[in-house]
């Protein structure tokens, strides 16, 4: 049977993750409390930051920016939003 968490995003039971997606205490944190689906979504909203601000992961100030967000994203909080951003609707 595979592991559920109480997912901190989602608000809800979900599928966990295999692995922790993260090293450090934050990963063990994400491993803990965030689902697979709400990782997910975290995913395609990192890309979306990646591509609109023209981030580099060489650069160290936009690894630590995109891991604030993540927090933000994953844990409640004020998260950036690309601008001119309209989400899909349901």
């Amino acid at each position: 049977m595979s592991r559920t968490v109480h997912c901190a995003k989602l608000g809800k039971e979900a599928a966990a993750l295999a692995l922790p997606p993260y090293p450090g205490a934050l990963g063990k944190r994400i491993y803990e409390s965030i689902s697979a689906e709400a990782w997910e979504q975290w995913k395609a909203h990192q890309t979306m930051l990646i591509n609109e601000k023209r981030l580099s992961m060489l650069d160290p100030a936009a690894r630590k920016y995109l891991e604030g967000e993540m927090e933000k994203f994953l844990f409640g909080g004020d998260y950036e939003k690309p601008e001119g951003y309209v989400p899909p609707s349901a």
